[in-house]
């Protein structure tokens, strides 16, 4: 276990811009590929917050079931967005997946003409949906941490008060850390409750801020949230979290 974060190599991690990348040319890399395909294909689809999480915990479910090598990680990955919409209420048109998802993999392509291509994608995501359903035994609610979070950064703004909290990215760091930590499969590995406070914990470290009335070198100030957490399972969770930035793939 490390003692101390390089937070300014995290940092400079944080402040990248997102590499305009070619999947085509990426290995599966333990699901980080399928990942952040879903996530890009997620965002240019207006998807919520919860449903990009959702397709990409369902995703790593699937892949931690079965060898990778025997499917199309990216139709996994398309078809995993399509079934986290219907689960958290937030539809998406499947012709826009197969759209977003065609473009995505094919950049500067224009949309798909209704077709043979067209018709046998979307026939390959609705398949990979029902395949999705039967390899995870219909088991597809999830526990989030999100919700976590909000309770405990809800509380937080009340221990350092409202001009400290406005002045400070506390809130949007520890989501994007939340958000970043989907990409890999260890998330499912941790209890929801103790994720969230490991976003919020390096958030803090990244920040800077010290909480009041908490001593320098007293690192367990979660334990007023979640009892069971300790504090070297939280720098194990910390740690895998700075790891997901050094599977960032370079441009194209």
């Amino acid at each position: 276990m490390k003692d101390v974060i390089d937070v300014m190599e995290l940092q400079r991690g944080k402040e990248r811009k997102a590499p305009v990348i070619d999947y085509r040319n990426l290995d599966f890399d333990r699901g980080f590929t399928p990942a952040r395909f879903i996530f890009e294909c997620g965002i240019k689809l207006h998807a919520q917050p919860l449903t990009l999480a959702t397709a990409a915990v369902l995703m790593h479910r699937f892949f931690k079931s079965v060898d990778h090598t025997n499917y199309d990680c990216f139709l996994i990955a398309a078809s995993s967005l399509y079934l986290a919409g219907k689960v958290k209420d937030d539809p998406l048109k499947i012709r826009d997946i197969i759209n977003v998802a065609h473009n995505t993999l094919h950049r500067g392509s224009t949309p798909l003409e209704i077709g043979e291509e067209y018709w046998s994608m979307r026939d390959g995501i609705v398949q990979t949906e029902l395949l999705l359903m039967r390899v995870l035994k219909f088991e597809v609610s999830i526990v989030h941490p999100h919700k976590y979070m909000l309770h405990y950064l809800k509380s937080l703004e009340s221990w350092v008060g409202k001009e400290a909290w406005n002045s400070s990215p506390l809130a949007r760091t520890s989501a994007a850390f939340l958000q970043d930590f989907h990409h890999d499969p260890s998330i499912l590995e941790y209890e929801p409750q103790h994720i969230a406070i490991a976003c919020i914990s390096l958030a803090l470290q990244v920040l800077g801020i010290r909480l009041p009335l908490i001593e320098e070198n007293d690192e367990t100030w979660f334990t007023i949230f979640c009892k069971d957490l300790q504090k070297d399972k939280n720098w194990e969770i910390m740690e895998k979290i700075m790891e997901t930035y050094n599977r960032e793939p370079e441009s194209a």
